[in-house]
């Protein structure tokens, strides 16, 4: 796992301390006080900086959350670069992928369990289906994009663009059992990581017989309809 940044590393300019000094301070106090109690205010007293310069970083909490997700998002692009770079096996690469986000997420583990009833309402700007996390769902989709298309596995070209996000819808699925898994180490999670990983390459070999095409895109379809933040994005894609 990439250490976080330190926000006494003076080779990072001023400005990205403070920012990162305000982050981390929040994260710890949502944790500490649960999310909902925790004010801008407060953040901005513990860190040390005045509340205009906390909103100048950050205009609201939920800016904050969505600072985690990027950073979580960063971490984790860094973190399965030895998978990737060496596996051509796409149930390896999609495991490999899979742990490396529970050893990236593991020291939030308690913070996720009190967040958690924030980001999951669809509609909420905290999920991470929503317009909101668009950036750092982007970058996780790109991760699974480059488990599909450096795997030996072979992809119907009318499918590149949708399994991806499949991939990753399935990898939320990780994310939720996780968040309430209390076995030690996330062990039961990291079970569930490597026959998900299974699952899903099993899943894209059968998707190279025509027959089934179909079906695979109807399912991309029923999330993309009913998650607004995903909808929008295909939206977008399709007009360029």
């Amino acid at each position: 796992m990439t250490e976080a940044n330190d926000p006494a590393d003076t080779r990072a300019p001023k400005s990205e301390q403070t920012r990162t000094l305000i982050l981390e301070t929040a994260l710890r106090l949502f944790q500490e006080r649960g999310y909902d109690k925790t004010t801008m205010r407060a953040i901005a007293k513990e860190a040390g900086v005045s509340v205009g310069n906390a909103y100048y970083y950050f205009g609201s909490k939920e800016h904050l959350v969505q600072g985690f997700y990027d950073r979580i998002a960063a971490e984790h692009q860094a973190a399965v670069r030895p998978v990737l770079d060496k596996e051509t096996d796409l149930e390896s690469r999609m495991a490999g992928v899979l742990t490396a986000w529970l050893d990236i997420a593991a020291p939030y583990h308690e913070f996720a369990a009190q967040f958690f009833k924030n980001a999951a309402d669809p509609e909420s700007p905290l999920s991470p289906f929503s317009p909101e996390s668009e950036h750092a769902r982007e970058a996780a989709i790109d991760v699974h994009r480059e488990v599909l298309a450096g795997s030996k596995s072979k992809v119907a070209e009318e499918l590149r663009e949708i399994l991806p996000e499949l991939m990753w819808l399935s990898q939320m699925g990780l994310v939720l059992y996780w968040v309430f898994d209390r076995s030690e180490g996330s062990e039961r999670s990291r079970r569930l990581a490597e026959r998900g990983a299974r699952l899903t390459a099993r899943g894209v070999a059968l998707a190279r017989f025509r027959v089934l095409r179909p079906l695979v895109r109807e399912v991309h379809e029923l999330f993309t309809d009913f998650l607004p933040g995903m909808a929008e994005t295909v939206a977008a894609r399709k007009k360029s």
